[in-house]
C-alpha cells in the first residue's frame, strides 16, 4: 500500500513561527500514518528519532479524522518519550485503541487525516487565568482527571466558563468541580495537521508561551 504524502496545513506565503519546522511537521505526520499502516500490515517500523530535536521528550495527542469526522484521539499528557516516538505510539493507539470507535480498517487508513498537538508541561493556574485559544485544560479531583486540548473550545465556540465545565465533565466530575477544589492545570500546544479546519486554529493555538 502506498503511503499518503501528508503536508502541514499552511497558507500560501505563511511563515511557520512555531517550534517545529515545516520539514519536521511533515516528518511527524508521515510517521503517524506509517505507524498505523504498519500495524495493519503486521510489521514493525523504526521509531528512533532522526534528530536531536525530535528526540526531546514531549506530551503528544494524535487526532484522526475521516471525512471530516473524528475517528480517534489518544495522547500522552506528560513527556514520557521522545516526540517522534510519542507520535508513532499515539497514532497507533488512536487508530486501534480509542474505545469510542471501532478500529481503523485497511480500507480507511489511506484516507485518514492526522492532526498533532505537541504539549507543553501542564502547570497549575487559576480559573480566571484560562484563555480560550491559548490554554488546554487538565482538571482533576479524587483520582479523576479530564483533559481537553486548546483547539476544542475553538471548535465548539465555548467561552471560558463552558470550557472549565466541559473539562470537569470529561473527568467524570460535576461540571462545577473547578469551583469547589478541583485542581486546574493549563498547558499550551503547537497544533498542526491535515484537517482543513485546523488552519484557523493553528494561527491562534500554536506555540503560545
Amino acid at each position: 500500500m502506498s503511503l499518503p504524502q501528508p503536508s502541514p496545513v499552511i497558507e500560501s506565503g505563511e511563515r511557520i513561527t512555531g517550534e517545529y519546522s515545516p520539514e519536521e511537521r511533515a516528518l511527524l505526520l508521515r510517521v503517524a500514518h506509517e505507524s498505523i499502516l504498519s500495524a495493519l500490515d503486521d510489521r514493525q517500523i523504526p521509531i528512533n528519532p532522526p534528530s536531536q530535536h525530535l528526540a526531546e521528550p514531549r506530551g503528544v495527542f494524535t487526532s484522526l479524522y475521516l471525512g471530516g469526522q473524528l475517528r480517534g484521539c489518544v495522547g500522552y499528557v506528560l513527556p514520557a518519550s521522545s516526540v517522534y516516538q510519542a507520535v508513532a505510539e499515539t497514532a497507533r493507539a488512536a487508530a486501534f485503541e480509542d474505545t469510542r470507535f471501532y478500529p481503523v480498517t485497511l480500507a480507511e487508513a489511506p484516507h485518514l487525516q492526522v492532526e498533532l498537538s505537541v504539549l507543553s508541561a501542564p502547570k497549575e493556574i487559576s480559573p480566571d487565568e484560562v484563555e480560550i485559544g491559548r490554554h488546554g485544560l487538565l482538571i482533576g479531583m479524587g483520582g479523576r482527571r479530564g483533559l481537553l486540548l486548546p483547539q476544542v473550545p475553538l471548535e465548539h465556540g465555548w467561552d471560558r466558563l463552558t470550557f472549565l465545565d466541559q473539562t470537569c465533565r470529561k473527568a467524570g466530575l460535576p461540571t462545577d468541580a473547578w469551583r469547589h477544589g478541583a485542581k486546574v492545570e493549563g498547558f499550551t500546544a503547537e497544533v498542526f495537521g491535515e484537517k482543513e479546519t485546523s488552519r484557523e486554529q493553528e494561527r491562534v493555538v500554536r506555540n503560545q508561551p
